[in-house]
Parts: structure tokens; sequence; C-alpha cells
């Protein structure tokens, strides 16, 4: 049981942060708190430097997840934890295979993850790696965590740039003795999906039926051990963890096992075939189309789309000849980390206390995708007589004798190399060293200096390089013929020479000297409660560098979509800061903040904070607060190069009227993005959705600007039951955006705007090969406007000699509004669609536990999303039956049940099992040009089925 001491000091904590649900607010218990009073010391809360008692920091709300919270959730991964919480969208995660960073990244408010300040224990942490901006939260070990504090509304006049959405920080703790905790989790899943096994079955596709499991098995050991020492006036705590995460591929569960057409309505696959297709022509002097050999050019009017036959010959494209590429990619990224840190402090005397922080993490992933292909990349122009005679005599009952060359662009997987994947490592170091101590009664001081890094490696194998392919399917120059113009001619031999290796190596650093010092000033006349205040100055510095190698800078790759460039760049800022808390009457504190900020990259930049905060009875509590907040572009958006990459979505001027799949706009609109008269009707659609496109910085960029308004009240009618209710508003204007691929392509058909940064190829795709894409660079301008409601409330009693507690977290979302350059604004509230992330109205978690205050313990959590509609009549698959929405129509929204317990021994010492998801419910399922993995959006709604999960900690 908690010492009187140490019991007092979280419920200050508790009421400075005016708690919303989930801080561990403790009812019931055995001491008697009126007999307590003075003893509770000041703490400082997230979002202030001020120390408090009575919680005037809290104009805005903080959730705070406890430690008690973070272990019965079961998870080992702290953004899953994260995630849990209504206000926080789901970004990189392990979740994620195409397109995986190696890393997991905090969205809160669905703002980005450049919006989302991160700290520990009030300090940033460094930028994840090579392919992101954000912070790695997966180097957070779960078990040295006291708390986690989540603060939404913007936070930049006391941290700076990037606390737009608010803050996340984690809180480390003390400890006095040694804790071990081992643990293990998996999921199971019934395989009976209604929907989408005919679909399967149609394709004669593979799937599981039955039950699968336990599979995509974790196993964690972790350890944390601490002392005090010199009569309680220092402490040192050192952990260290080691996890391993297995993988899951697609093939285990039956909605994942062929991947969803762009509208869901069927199970699609690749063009690019085990058995090739191919666009070819012949080839004529000048024209459209990239160019060949000796001047001459793919003669795109004469082009013919198939595959090769089990005689050698031609059969014309029927739809059928697809790879599906879905089973053999990973739906849970294998992953081995291990993380060792360590704090202390030391109070030499009331002027001079010295701390030091050290973390240290290191993992290893890998992310597996289908095979490699030629994807349609290059037309490879080749003579007649360079195919084989079958093939030859196609070409010529084809087009007629008199053609000697032709262009070729072949759609072939390379089923007998094997799958792709992207090997990642991440090494992050952290290093914090202060000193901080009493100037006088009433004035103190706190000087620290950090320095943060992350040495990150990515390696992608297997993936078809393109001069060996170019080389290779020419008999003229091959060293081993890939012979992709022979049915089933290629060979695994020839599959093993073909493919190449990308490297990317890069460092990202922060560097932070902080100074500050705090104290009272004076009483106003209407209060005896002084004034209280925060003076700083802060210098931060930023680097980030990736280095790619030849292979990723120039694209050869086939399966990249692009090159890689290297990116290198950096910034630093000076920052003056204040803080000010002003009671005005005992029952009412103005909250004042102001920041200057002068970066080397946008110029001066001003933040500020008002709030009120005011009590005028026991039982209510009324708070608000305005901020200003503001956040600079970052090294990727400012220097990073423009080069060719995907986009996925829809062409909306493609199809092929001739196979039924009509144009969704006019020929009069496609003309506007460059759809002749003669290819209106007959452009392809990407049967993979995914399209060309030109992105990169612009160091041009200005800063954003936020305004963040949050009103709200907490009520507490008994001293056992509290409840809040906040109104928050969050506008950010000249956002660094890009207009979206897709958006300009439809803001050219329906306006005429934008249709420059639209370059068709000649037979007007925007995916065959790489002359067709659409320029969708970085710029200010852009407009976000979010609003919503937030309501929580913890009510706790003591009964049948245990304690029961009830606490509820929801978000209300009112508006998501987005508005783009020249484009038309619209709102994702209720909405998921190809600009839109799915975001219910209503969120919530609520939680029932029951504590025996003995041996055992139990809890209950119900977590609920509300329904979404969807944008172009996409489907929801369920087991129970099909379930089609069409356009307009909600999915009904997804509920969960969660279920743990706990059994102590030997003491402190105890057992936690449990079950999440336990009636085991499935995913909603979206298209291909929605998913983020899986059919599903993955690590949002509970993509696995079950988890299961145990744990043992032993406590000494």
């Amino acid at each position: 049981m908690k010492s009187l001491h140490k019991r007092q000091l979280s419920l200050a904590v508790t009421a400075a942060l005016a708690t919303t649900l989930t801080s561990g607010l403790a009812f019931g218990q055995d001491e008697d708190i009126d007999a307590v009073d003075e003893t509770v010391e000041e703490v400082v809360v997230t979002g202030t430097r001020i120390k408090t008692e009575d919680g005037f920091g809290a104009t805005s709300p903080v959730t705070v997840v406890n430690a008690e919270n973070i272990k019965n959730l079961g998870f080992v991964n702290i953004e899953q934890v994260l995630n849990s919480l209504p206000s926080i969208e789901t970004s990189q995660n392990a979740n994620i295979s195409n397109g995986s960073t190696g890393t997991a990244t905090v969205d809160l408010r669905g703002l980005g993850t450049n919006r989302t300040l991160v700290l520990v224990n009030g300090r940033r942490m460094q930028a994840g790696g090579i392919y992101s901006q954000a912070p790695d939260v997966g180097q957070i070990p779960t078990i040295a965590l006291d708390r986690v504090d989540v603060l939404t509304g913007g936070a930049s006049a006391t941290y700076g740039a990037d606390a737009v959405a608010g803050v996340v920080n984690f809180v480390t703790r003390k400890m006095d003795g040694i804790e071990i905790r081992g643990g293990w989790s998996g999921y199971r899943h019934d395989n009976d999906n209604g929907y989408i096994q005919p679909l399967l079955d149609a394709r004669n596709f593979d799937y599981p039926s039955g039950t699968e499991g336990p599979d995509g098995e974790n196993y964690q050991i972790d350890f944390i051990m601490g002392s005090d020492f010199a009569d309680g006036k220092g402490n040192a705590t050192v952990y260290g963890t080691w996890r391993e995460q297995k993988e899951l591929r697609q093939e285990s569960r039956d909605y994942s096992s062929g991947a969803l057409t762009g509208s869901a309505t069927g199970v699609g696959g690749s063009a690019n075939a085990i058995i090739p297709n191919y666009f070819l022509a012949p080839t004529v002097v000048g024209g459209q189309g990239p160019a060949g050999t000796n001047g001459r050019n793919y003669d795109y009017d004469q082009e013919f789309f198939g595959n090769i036959n089990s005689s050698g010959g031609l059969t014309p494209w029927d739809g059928t000849n697809r790879y599906n590429y879905a089973p053999i990619n990973h739906f849970l990224r294998p992953i081995e980390q291990w993380s060792i840190g360590a704090f202390a402090e030391y109070k030499l005397n009331d002027h001079f206390t010295p701390y030091f922080e050290t973390m240290y993490a290191s993992n290893e992933s890998r992310a597996q995708i289908a095979e490699s292909g030629s994807f349609f990349v290059e037309a490879y122009i080749l003579d007649l007589d360079d195919f084989p005679a079958p093939f030859q005599d196609a070409l010529v009952d084809l087009y007629g004798p008199g053609y000697d060359e032709f262009g070729v662009y072949v759609g072939k997987r390379n089923v007998e190399g094997g799958p792709r994947s992207s090997n990642t490592t991440h090494d992050s170091f952290r290093m914090v060293t202060g000193m901080k101590g009493d100037i006088n009664d009433t004035w103190s001081y706190d000087v620290s200096y950090l320095y943060a890094q992350t040495r990150s490696t990515a390696t992608y194998v297997n993936d078809f390089f393109a001069p060996k392919i170019t080389k290779n399917i020419d008999p003229d120059t091959a060293d081993i013929l890939w012979d992709v113009f022979t049915y089933q001619g290629v060979t695994p031999e020839q599959a093993a020479g073909l493919t190449g290796v990308g490297v990317l190596n890069g460092t990202t650093s922060t560097e932070v000297i902080n100074g500050y010092v705090t104290g009272d000033l004076f009483s106003l006349p209407t209060t005896s409660n002084p004034i209280k205040v925060v003076v700083g100055y802060e210098w931060r510095g930023e680097k980030f560098e990736r280095i790619a190698d030849t292979v990723f800078e120039e694209g050869q790759l086939l399966g990249q979509g692009g090159p890689t460039p290297s990116l290198r760049g950096g910034y630093n800022v000076s920052e003056f800061f204040g803080e000010a808390s002003v009671p005005v009457l005992d029952s009412l504190v103005l909250d004042l903040a102001y920041r200057y900020s002068d970066y080397s990259t946008v110029g001066g930049q001003d933040t500020y904070r008002i709030g009120a905060d005011w009590q005028p009875i026991d039982l209510l509590r009324v708070r608000m607060g305005y901020n200003r907040a503001v956040r600079a572009p970052n090294v990727s958006e400012l220097y990073s190069q423009q080069n060719l990459g995907l986009w996925a979505g829809v062409d909306p001027c493609g199809g092929i009227i001739a196979n039924g799949e009509a144009p969704e706009y006019s020929q009069a609109q496609c003309a506007n993005t460059g759809v002749s008269a003669a290819q209106y009707g007959k452009i392809a659609l990407s049967p993979a959705d995914q399209y060309n496109q030109i992105t990169g910085g612009n160091p041009g960029l200005d800063a954003e600007e936020a305004d963040t308004i949050t009103i709200g009240v907490v009520l507490t009618p008994t001293d056992n039951l509290t409840i809040s209710a906040d109104y928050w508003s969050i506008e950010i204007e000249d956002t660094v955006t890009s207009i979206g691929a897709e958006n300009i392509v439809r803001q050219c058909a329906e306006n005429g705007l934008f249709c420059d940064a639209i370059t068709r190829a000649g037979n007007g795709s925007l995916w065959q090969g790489e002359t067709g894409s659409v320029l969708n660079a970085s710029l200010n301008g852009g407009k976000n406007t979010w609003e919503g409601v937030d309501v929580a409330g913890a009510w706790g009693i003591d009964a049948l000699g245990g304690s029961f507690n009830l606490s509820l977290i929801g978000t209300y979302m009112l508006t998501k509004e987005v508005e783009i350059p020249g484009a038309d604004t619209y709102d994702c509230v209720g909405l998921i669609s190809s600009r839109c992330y799915p975001s219910p109205e209503w969120r919530h978690t609520a939680t029932a536990s029951y504590d025996s205050n003995g041996f055992w313990a139990a809890s209950i959590r119900w977590r609920h999303f509300g329904g979404v509609d969807y944008d172009g009549g996409l489907t929801n698959g369920r087991s129970e039956g099909i379930d089609t929405i069409a356009q307009d129509e909600s999915d009904g929204g997804e509920n969960y049940l969660d279920l743990n317990a706990t059994i102590r021994f030997l003491g402190d010492s105890e057992i936690l099992v449990g079950i999440n998801n336990v009636l085991d419910e499935e995913p909603p399922l979206v298209g291909g040009s929605l998913s983020s993995n899986a059919n599903a959006t993955a690590g949002f709604y509970d993509t696995l089925g079950q988890y299961l999960f145990a744990q043992v900690t032993f406590r000494l």
C-alpha cells in the first residue's frame, strides 16, 4: 500500500492536472486523508514550468495514463497504449508493412505527427530515423514509466514549436527496490468472414478457415531497480528491457488473404502476375513515348495489352491474369529490441542538486511485402527476332508483317526470386545532465543540457534492379536471359541474378541548452497567494542526415516507385520565454505565458497563452485557455529533393470503356487533365491503385500559426466522483501541406485549377512507366479547423471488502475541416475516404474495476468507435454475413470488450492475465485505395482478433 506522503503527492498531481479519467484517482483507502492537510509538496505538471499545489496550470486539459493503467492494458508497445486514447489517431506502428519506417509515432487529434510534441520528463525527443521527422516512441520502455501525460491544445509558449496539437510527456519513475517482469502475448482469431470468403473463392485464392493462433507472439523480459541513498537526498534508478515480436503474415487471416479492389466489391490482385502481362506496340520514329534505341519510341496508338498463353502466343487482357500479392505481406512486423537507461539525482544542499538521465535503445525490424516485379516501369525496345518463335508469330498475327522493332512494357512478378523486404535498424541515445536548486526561500533555478541522437539504417533487399532487367531481357546483351516471352520460361536461376540491394544510412540529432528561474513575486490585494513566475532561455539545434546509395538515389529498384534521394539539413533556434500564475482571487488564477523564438529558417516567431482557472465552490471548477502556437517546417519539408513516388487512389479519367470501366469524368473534363479525345475511355486503371506523383520540399516555407481554445468544467459533486467536459478548438493557418495528387486531378477536371501540375504519358496514363505523373510539392496556405468535446468521469466506492472504480474518457468530434489552396473545403467527421482517415464522431473507453485489496483484482473495459460513412460505396465485411455499405451509409461502429485479472503473491509480486477484444471482432474492411495494410486501417481498429496476454512481476 502507498505511503501517506506518496498518496498525498499523487493526489496533488491528480488535482494539478485537473484530471480526465485515467489519472488513477485513489478512493476508499484506509488512511484518513483529511488528517493530512498542509504537507503536500509542490509539483510541476505538464504544460507549465511553475510549481503549484492547486493545479492552475490545467487551463489546457491533461489526460494521465498511470503505470497501473499501462500494465493492465497488456501491451508491450507504448504506441498501442496511446492509441487506446480517444484523442489519438494511429500513425506508424508494428502493423504497417508497405511504407513502414520501422518506428512508432504519435498523432494527437489526427493533426499529424509533426504537430505533436513528444517529451520525456518535460524535455524533447529527437527525430526517429531516416524515414521519420517524428520521435520514435517505440524506444520508451513501459516498465520505466510512472505515467504518460497527454496535454491537448497548443503549448508552444511553454515548450516551443511542434506543440500545435498538444504534448505527450513520458514521465519516468524513481525506484526504491527491484522489479522484474516477464511477459507473453499473442493473437487468436476464428476465420469465418462471410463477406470476403466468397470473393476469394471466386478467384480461387487460398485462405485459412477455422481458428488460427495463438500467433504473432511477443516475448519480453524487463527489469528496473533503484535505491534512495544519503538519507533520501539522492536516488539512482536503472532499467533494462528485451522483447521479441514474431512475424504474422496476411495469409493468417481470411479477411486479409486477398487484396480488395478499390471499390471493395471484389478481390483483385496485381497485373504484375506470375504469367507476364504486356503493354506492347511497334516503335516509330519520333512521336510520343519514352526514348528507345536509335531514336525510336513506343507507339501508343497501336498499343496491345494482354498476356502470354500456354502456346506462347498472346491473349488479350480479360482481367483474370492477376497475382494475389496479399498473403506474403506482413500483417505484423518481426521486431527485436532491447534498451537500457538510468536516472539519478543527488541533493548536495538546498542550492545544488545535480541530475542525470540517459536512455539507449536498439531495435531491428523487417517489413516484408510481396515479390518484386517489372511493374510496367520501362519500355524495353526489342527487335522482332529477339523474341521466341511463338511470340514472333503472335506479333505478326497481331500487326501483320513489316514491323521489325517493338516496345514492350512487362508486368512480371518475381515469384521465382521470393519476397522483398525492408530491413531497418535504429540505435537511439538520449542524455540529459543538469542542476537545480533553491536561490532563496522563494526562488529556484534549473539549468540543463540535452543531447539525443538516432542512427538508423534501411537495407532494401531482393528488389528487381533496373539495369539488370534491361540487360538480361535482350538476348543480344543478356548474361542469363530473363525469359519472360516464353510461357513459364523464367527459372529461379534467372531470377537470382536480377535483384539488387539499396541502402540508406542516416543520423538525426537534437541538442538543447535550457535554463530558467522560477519564484514568487508579490500578492495582489485581493488574495494572499503570491504571483508565481518563470523566466528562461533555450537554444535548440536540429540536424537530419540521410545518405542514399546510388541504387536508391537513382531509383534503380523497380519496386520503389521512384528514387529515394539523400536528405541533409538542419536549423537552430534561440528562445526567450516567461510564464506567470496570477492569483486574482483565492478562487481565480490567471495563467499567462509568452515565448519569442528566433529561427535560422523562418525568423522571429511569437507565441503566447492566456488562461483562467476559477473554482467558485468546492464542487465546481471552470477552466479556459487561449494559445497562439506556431510550428516551424522541419528538415524534410524544407530540404527534401523533389522526386518521383506513388500516391494511392484513383485516376478519375482512367477506365477502358470496352471493358465496362467508364471514366468517372466526362471527355470534356478529362481534356482539362491532358486526356485527348483518342485516349478517352482507353486509359487503363492501375491494378494496384497506385499512380505516379512528384513530391518534395520547399526551402521558402514559412511557419504555421495556430489558435487553440479550451473551455471546460470539472464537477466534484462528492468526494469520490469527478466529471469533466471540455470544448476545444484548433485552427491552423498557412499549414505546410501538399494539395494531394488525386485532388489536383479532380480540381483540374472540375474547375480548371492546377492543370499545369499534370503530365500524362503518351497513352494518357499516370502510372505506366515514369513519364506520366502529378506534381504535388509542399507549400504554405492550407487551413485546418478541428473542434470537439472531451468528456471524462471517475467514480469509486468501498464495497464488499474491496474497492470499485468506474471511469470513462471520450471524445465527440464536431469539426475536422481541411481547406486546401484553390480547392474545396471538406470535413472528415464521421467519414473515411481517400482524403480522410476514419474519424468517428464519438469514441470512448470505459473501464470498471474491482480490487479486493487482497490477493486479486479484475477489470473490464469497453472501447467504442462510432460509425463512419464510406465515401464511394465501400464495404464492411462481417463474419455474420455480407454488409455492403452504399454511399452515405454508416458502418454502425466498432465495439471491443477487454478483460484482465491480477493475482498477487509473495507480498507485492503478481500475475496478470487478460484478453483484449474478447468477442473477436474483425476490423472494418476497406478498399485498396484506403487500406493502410491488409484491407484495414492498421492499428486503429483491432485488426488481428483477440489479443491474449500474461505477465508475471516480481517485486523485491
